[in-house]
C-alpha cells in the first residue's frame, strides 16, 4: 500500500465471523486486538477508553441486530471497520435485542469527520435487510471484507 492509496477501510484480518462475547465490551476488546495487530491501533487500551467514552454518552445499538461502537482516537492510524458476526448476539442496548452485526469504527484524532461519513454510508445500508443478511450468511472474514468494501467504501 502507498500513501496514494487509501487504506481499504475493512479486511478479512480485522473480521471475526462467529464471535463468542458475553458482554458489549468483551465484544469490543476481541475487535480492537483484531484492529491493534492489524497496525491500525497503537494503543489498545487508550483505544478502548475512548470507545467506552462515546459508548457511555450513548447505546450504540441499533434496531435490526446491529451494534455499532465507534470513536474518533488519537491512537487509530488509519479509518477503519472491524466487523464481527454473532449467532447468539451480544447486547449493545438496543430495545429490540441483542446485536448479531457489530461494526467497529475506527477514526483518527483530527480526521476531519471521516468516521461521521463512514457511520453514515453503514447506516444508509444497514437498514436494507439484504445487505444485513448478506452479512449474516457470509462464510468468512474475506466475503465480509468484501462486501464492505464495495457496498459501503465505494
Amino acid at each position: 500500500m502507498t500513501d496514494a492509496t487509501p487504506a481499504a477501510l475493512t479486511t478479512e484480518d480485522i473480521v471475526i465471523v462467529g464471535l463468542v462475547a458475553e458482554t458489549k465490551e468483551d465484544a469490543t476488546r476481541q475487535l480492537a486486538v483484531k484492529l491493534a495487530n492489524d497496525g491500525r491501533v497503537t494503543d489498545l487500551d487508550g483505544f478502548l477508553a475512548d470507545v467506552r467514552a462515546r459508548e457511555e454518552q450513548m447505546a450504540t445499538g441499533l434496531p435490526g441486530g446491529i451494534g455499532i461502537p465507534h470513536a474518533r482516537s488519537a491512537h487509530v492510524t488509519v479509518p477503519s471497520v472491524a466487523v464481527a458476526t454473532s449467532v447468539d448476539g451480544v447486547n449493545f442496548g438496543a430495545a429490540d435485542g441483542p446485536a448479531h452485526l457489530i461494526f467497529l469504527i475506527a477514526a483518527p484524532d483530527g480526521a476531519d469527520d471521516k468516521h461521521l461519513h463512514i457511520l453514515a454510508a453503514l447506516a444508509r445500508k444497514l437498514v436494507h435487510e439484504d445487505f444485513r443478511q448478506s452479512l449474516r450468511d457470509a462464510n468468512s472474514g474475506a466475503e465480509i471484507a468484501a462486501i464492505i468494501t464495495r457496498e459501503v467504501q465505494s
